[in-house]
């Protein structure tokens, strides 16, 4: 366990007269484990791993409204979302109680080091008996899930709609949820949805469109003719 300082100090007691460098050029290298990467701890807490973050969307009175959001790595799935157009640290910690009432709650809360997640919040998590993992400083690539979804969101919904109020952009991601999780196939799903869809076989029928998110999207389903 001794390192090269202390070795060289333990031989300078003993009248050895030998440098720092000399004495670590002949220690045994000591191969350590290899520390777990960052998308090993993912993958390992896979189940019980959920990221939060926010993403605004402007209103069409050029307001400025907030969006909070909750996503379980396991399937994909959204858990919870909220709207607000001031959000503080006691408003983010109801939501997270909304999110995971009773015993629901998860064993690893990932977010970043935005200043909305003050004391009150940190206190609530702990109450939970959450353990939180903070993203690094300017690293959005380590909450990619939370993220890839957020873009999602933007370019299959926000992107195609003008928001009034914060009731009609809820309405509007409401119904695009509806849409996501049983309908939308995912890459990370082996082309599954969050919700699990199960596979028609042709003799079920001819495939017809249903359209959905007010005509954006559509499901496509086997129908019995």
């Amino acid at each position: 366990m001794w390192g090269a300082p202390r070795v060289q100090g333990e031989l300078l007691k003993l009248g050895i007269d030998i440098g720092e460098t000399s004495v670590s050029k002949y220690m045994i290298r000591r191969r350590r484990p290899p520390s777990q990467t960052w998308r090993t701890f993912l993958q390992n807490h896979l189940q019980s791993l959920v990221s939060l973050d926010f993403f605004t969307a402007p209103t069409v009175h050029f307001q400025v409204l907030y969006v909070f959001l909750v996503l379980a790595h396991e399937r994909r799935r959204i858990v919870h979302f909220a709207v607000t157009a001031r959000p503080t640290a006691e408003w983010t910690a109801h939501q997270l109680r909304e999110a995971f009432p009773w015993d629901t709650a998860p064993g690893y809360l990932l977010r970043g080091r935005d200043r909305i997640f003050g004391h009150d919040f940190v206190h609530q998590v702990k109450a939970m008996g959450i353990k939180e993992v903070l993203s690094a400083p300017r690293s959005p690539w380590q909450r990619a899930y939370v993220e890839r979804v957020i873009g999602t969101i933007r370019r299959e919904c926000l992107d195609h709609i003008i928001v009034f109020t914060e009731r009609s952009l809820y309405r509007h991601l409401r119904e695009f949820l509806d849409y996501y999780h049983p309908t939308r196939t995912h890459l990370g799903l082996q082309k599954d949805t969050p919700e699990s869809r199960p596979v028609q076989s042709a003799e079920a029928g001819p495939i017809i469109s249903i359209p959905d998110v007010d005509g954006f999207h559509h499901r496509y389903e086997r129908c019995v003719a």
